[in-house]
């Protein structure tokens, strides 16, 4: 065979002529494999090649690399979180926490109940209350007591135990009020009963839980049942200025200034607002408008209280105690700007309310102060209580009243020169506590050794009484 007839030489295919070669029919060999597909096709997808080609068709690679086509069966499964196993929700969600342990949650409080032969604490107090007697005194261990006049006095009900005590609070308290108590260990409050109203005080001693009970009337006494000095009334007619009510605890400082309120009440046309710490005698309006606040239940803090009466267009402020410096500061304030001031003291003589008022300020405030004072007072009233011959009690004063002497005086820090025009003050309705004392001896309403043991100063009542006998 020659050269000529030998079959043409083809040269192999190289990668050029494969990709310039026409793309055999497909409809020719349906049984190709994908290896003549490539042989005579298109070389496999490389990542050059998808770059510089008109993309292929989708598959699962290129829907990662390029622009999501719609979403398929596999995209969902990239795209969407598979479903939550076991493992996931462990990881995902937290589980339910366990239930609490019980002593952590707060349970329903425990509910005490009277031992028996125990009595319930509105029968003690409707007992006291019949009896005539001013003050409960009750305790885990003890017996029950009450105050006569004075006198502690045993009573004939059994010892008290620890649920009895918590049952009678429960009887007085709100489960609130209750929690307080144990947390603070101390509480103050008050209650009413269709036959009196109660101030209270909780407290904790060495021996367990106490409480001690004041019963308020419900009726205010007026200033002629109690048998008040004529000059009371004077005082309350005031339009301005400071009147202060002193005495030690248990003096009738508070029946004295409500018979005062309700006296104004009766006969003035004034708006009344008291900040008392707790409301002790409710009082109703009548010719007065009345509004009564309590320290923990209508004000968060008594000054507060105190500075907002200030905003509230009062003629009258009543403050149950003057507790410090900055309630000296406010009274004063309100009562030199047009208003009648009432508060109370725990001193023993009107003279030393004013040393107390100013030994609350620093000695280069103390002339200030007294300035203030001079301009501000129109009457102090120390008061106190004695038994009377008839089993019953009476009131005694240290009474001053403001006169342009006494303001003088006042300034001046002249304090015994004060006391010497108190005793020749009649006129003015001042007295001091031995002449009242001495009073009430004269008037056979007290006995001589309560005279002398009441007195401030038992020799000059000791001459008086020598000179009587």
């Amino acid at each position: 065979m020659t050269q000529s007839q030998r079959s043409p030489i083809i040269p192999p295919e190289n990668e050029e002529t494969r990709i310039r070669k026409p793309r055999p029919s497909l409809g020719k060999k349906n049984n190709q494999t994908e290896e003549t597909r490539i042989m005579r096709g298109t070389p496999p997808a490389t990542e050059s090649t998808q770059i510089r080609k008109t993309p292929p068709p989708a598959t699962e690679s290129t829907q990662i690399r390029q622009t999501p086509p719609p979403a398929t069966e596999s995209t969902q499964i990239r795209k969407t979180p598979p479903p939550a196993t076991e493992s996931t929700q462990i990881r995902q969600t937290p589980p339910p926490r366990p239930p609490r342990p019980t002593n952590l949650t707060k349970s329903t409080p425990p509910v005490h109940s009277l031992a028996p032969g125990q009595p319930t604490l509105e029968r003690i107090i409707n007992f006291a209350n019949e009896s005539g007697y001013s003050d409960i005194h009750l305790g885990v261990g003890e017996v029950p007591r009450v105050r006569d006049r004075g006198e502690m006095v045993l009573t004939d009900f059994p010892v008290t135990d620890k649920d009895t005590f918590m049952s009678w609070l429960s009887e007085v308290l709100i489960q609130e009020e209750i929690d307080r108590f144990e947390d603070t260990l101390e509480f103050d409050g008050a209650t009413q009963y269709p036959f009196a109203r109660v101030r209270i005080n909780v407290f904790e001693t060495l021996t367990g839980s106490a409480m001690v009970m004041r019963l308020i009337p419900l009726k205010i006494l007026t200033l002629e049942q109690l048998k008040l000095p004529e000059v009371f009334k004077s005082i309350s007619d005031a339009h301005k200025g400071l009147v202060l009510v002193t005495g030690p605890t248990g003096s009738g400082k508070s029946t004295t200034m409500a018979a005062m309120v309700d006296y104004i009440n009766k006969n003035h046309a004034k708006h009344i607002i008291t900040i008392e710490d707790p409301v002790e005698f409710v009082h109703r309006s009548r010719k007065s408008l009345i509004k009564q606040r309590e320290v923990g239940m209508h004000t968060k803090k008594f000054d507060n209280a105190l500075k907002a009466a200030l905003r509230e267009d009062p003629d009258i402020i009543l403050i149950g105690e003057m507790r410090d410096k900055e309630t000296v500061n406010t009274a004063l304030k309100a009562a030199q700007t047009g208003h009648l001031v009432m508060g109370t003291l725990h001193t023993n003589s009107a003279v030393k309310t004013l040393e107390r008022i100013l030994s609350l300020y620093s000695a280069e405030e103390q002339d200030a102060m007294r300035t203030a004072l001079s301009e501000s007072i129109v009457s102090i009233i120390s008061q106190g209580l004695c038994r009377t011959t008839d089993g019953k009690r009476a009131a005694y004063h240290d009474i001053l009243i403001n006169t342009e002497t006494i303001k003088d005086y006042i300034r001046q820090s002249k304090y015994d020169e004060i006391v010497e025009l108190m005793k020749d003050g009649e006129f003015d309705g001042m007295v001091t506590t031995n002449k009242a004392l001495f009073n009430l001896y004269q008037q056979g309403r007290i006995t001589e050794e309560t005279a002398l043991e009441r007195s401030p100063t038992p020799n000059e009542m000791a001459q008086w009484l020598r000179g009587r006998v």
